[in-house]
């Protein structure tokens, strides 16, 4: 018995043993052939410029192009179910939003479980919101925006990108920390929301400091307030909410990337380290940093920790604001 024991033992070892150079090796090939990015939302939004400035980086690290693949829909699912379904061999990722977190609680069915289908890679970067009024709106402050709301329940409105957009619980989350009655007037998407902000079609929006920032600079909106606890770089002259004395209104857009649950070890940490390059790069930092984009690299660790924290806070918020899952 001891024998057949000390054989299956030995069998083991040596079965570890020829396993590991394979696994390195394969690592080493990593990449062999374009690496398909899939980004959730249209080109021009947030998550398109953070994926498509990281890609580019990646592409030159790593020998072979991030190929960027937008597929829109679902206010991020369908792109977050494509990636669960591809491949698990390391030539899918995504770039994600809190769209990962916000889901769970905003929808009965998905096609997808994030924690048992995919895999986090990398946190990548994070955008600050700011909100903004129309010119014609009376409020230069966040104080005095609330106070406006306060003496006008339910005449101030707000554009979102839709319900369960970051945009759309910022608001919300205001709401519920103010006792605030604002109507809530949802777009096909925030470019939308924030076409409506310019015209005076709403009164507000909440939005990334990078895509409205050429339209805080021609004067077509006001900024009142950044959503964060340090003020943004690009909009030096605009407080945050911790300054302006709400520490709790505070709504950040992250961003990570994911990979098919999997994914063998060996390549999540090769893409990591390379993301971990690329963000560390001082021309990408000044180029991310001049379009409103915080580097922020971190862990695949790090980054799952991130989403279950976030998706702990998003459920309070939207249960807070009675959002009823679609």
């Amino acid at each position: 018995m001891f024998k057949y024991k000390s054989l299956a033992v030995a069998a083991v070892v040596i079965a570890a043993f020829f396993a590991y150079p394979a696994g390195h090796a394969q690592a080493q090939a990593y990449p062999s052939k374009p690496i398909r990015m899939i980004l959730p939302f249209p080109a021009g939004a947030p998550s398109d410029l953070v994926g498509r400035v990281i890609g580019q980086k990646l592409s030159e690290l790593m020998g072979h192009n991030f190929v960027p693949d937008n597929r829109a829909g679902a206010g991020g699912n369908l792109a977050l179910g494509l990636t669960a379904a591809a491949p698990a061999d390391g030539y899918t990722v995504v770039v994600t939003s809190p769209s990962v977190a916000i889901s769970p609680s905003l929808y009965k069915k998905l096609s997808y479980n994030a924690a048992r289908d995919l895999v986090p890679v990398a946190r990548l970067a994070s955008i600050e919101n700011v909100m903004v009024v129309h010119p014609s709106v009376p409020a230069k402050t966040l104080k005095e925006f609330i106070a406006l709301a306060r003496a006008r329940p339910g005449v101030l409105n707000y554009g979102s990108g839709g319900a369960g957009t970051t945009n759309h619980l910022a608001n919300e989350l205001l709401k519920s920390l103010e006792k605030l009655n604002i109507v809530h007037v949802p777009y096909k998407g925030a470019t939308l929301a924030t076409v409506a902000a310019i015209s005076g079609e709403v009164d507000q929006t909440i939005v990334s400091t990078a895509s409205i920032l050429p339209l805080i600079r021609d004067k077509k909106v006001r900024p009142v307030v950044v959503l964060s606890e340090k003020r943004v770089p690009t909009l030096p002259e605009v407080p945050t909410s911790t300054e302006a004395g709400y520490p709790k209104f505070r709504m950040s857009i992250w961003y990570g990337m994911l990979a098919p649950a999997g994914t063998p070890r060996e390549i999540l940490s090769r893409l990591n380290q390379e993301v971990f390059r690329a963000l560390n790069d001082k021309a990408m930092q000044q180029r991310m940093q001049g379009q409103g984009i915080t580097p922020w690299p971190g862990t695949g660790e790090e980054f799952a920790e991130l989403i279950r924290s976030e998706t702990v806070r998003f459920a309070g918020v939207i249960k807070s604001a009675g959002i009823t899952p679609q």
